[in-house]
């Protein structure tokens, strides 16, 4: 009897060791590297989302005398239809229009066309992989031959065409960076789903008598969704640069639309004179695709047990 009480509070202690150390790894997991960009991607988040509702002045309100104002620098700013005595915190660009606003207003098109393309191309690449790698043969060797033809095609080519023909406006080429992401996508949701398919808790429903519709959607979706969303994080830091470069080469949204790429392109031609005004912009666009980059790697640290480990 003693020698069992004794055992029971050594696999007791043992246990709670474990969810200590756990724990501890949770911890640091979910430390510097996770808060940071999380909170900077909401600052973005609710910079977007009420940049009209602010006493800021008007993204395209021109003012003359402010031209190349230098952060910090007075002068006068359009609020509200009134000209107002304004400090231009970040400075103002080459027109005299305030680089705070426009920072604002252009997260809306970094992060709409960030967000909404990947889900394109999880919806119909992460649908393709998982029925390529869970029923295999033909279909399997058509998806792969698919994403392998798209993957080679040059992109830059695909976006200059598609703008061409259908006007470079944010609904276009959100589409045409969804579309180019499919085959990533597909290849995540294939490599996860041969992991999964043959996984003791899949086989034990296809004994049962389940079909394949319920046990791709009960049973292998669940888990290949967490590796497609972690992977996501990742393309949506680098649809962001993307974006930014379309922009910057005129194929992306156009004024009056601000887009932090049209704001670098715009201060290309006054970088001796005035940097901050392509400096601070790109200077956004890295601190936030740095932080998807740092979410992203956390979370897939999280999301893999034997990086946990490590």
């Amino acid at each position: 009897m003693a020698e069992t009480a004794i055992e029971r509070d050594g696999e007791a202690t043992a246990a709670a060791t474990q969810d200590r150390e756990d724990d501890g790894i949770k911890r640091r997991r979910l430390g510097f590297s996770f808060w940071a960009p999380l909170t900077w991607i909401a600052f973005l988040f609710l910079c977007a989302l009420t940049a009209g509702l602010w006493p800021l002045p008007e993204p395209d309100a021109m003012h003359f005398l402010n031209q190349a104002a230098l952060p910090g620098d007075s002068g006068d700013a359009e609020i509200g239809g009134a000209d107002v005595p304004w400090t231009f915190w970040l400075g103002g660009d080459n027109m005299g229009r305030d680089i705070f606003t426009r920072l604002m207003f252009g997260a809306r098109v970094s992060l709409l066309v960030g967000l909404v393309s990947p889900l394109i191309g999880l919806a119909i690449g992460g649908t393709l992989g998982m029925l390529a790698g869970y029923y295999r043969g033909h279909f399997e060797t058509a998806v792969v031959a698919f994403a392998d033809i798209i993957v080679a095609f040059p992109g830059l080519v695909f976006l200059i065409a598609i703008t061409f023909y259908l006007g470079p406006t944010m609904t276009t080429v959100t589409f045409a960076l969804g579309l180019l992401t499919i085959p990533y996508f597909a290849r995540v949701a294939r490599a996860s789903t041969l992991t999964f398919a043959e996984r003791e808790f899949v086989l034990a429903a296809r004994a049962m008598g389940a079909s394949d519709l319920r046990i791709l959607a009960r049973e292998i979706f669940p888990n290949v969704i967490i590796a497609m969303l972690v992977y996501g994080l990742l393309v949506t830091a680098a649809l962001i640069v993307i974006e930014g470069v379309l922009s910057f080469l005129g194929l992306s949204v156009g004024p009056p639309t601000v887009s932090w790429g049209g704001m670098i392109n715009e201060g290309r031609d006054y970088l001796d004179e005035a940097p901050h005004i392509s400096l601070i912009p790109a200077f956004v666009m890295f601190l936030t695709v740095l932080s998807f980059n740092l979410l992203g790697d956390t979370l897939r640290g999280l999301a893999d047990p034997r990086e946990s480990r490590l």
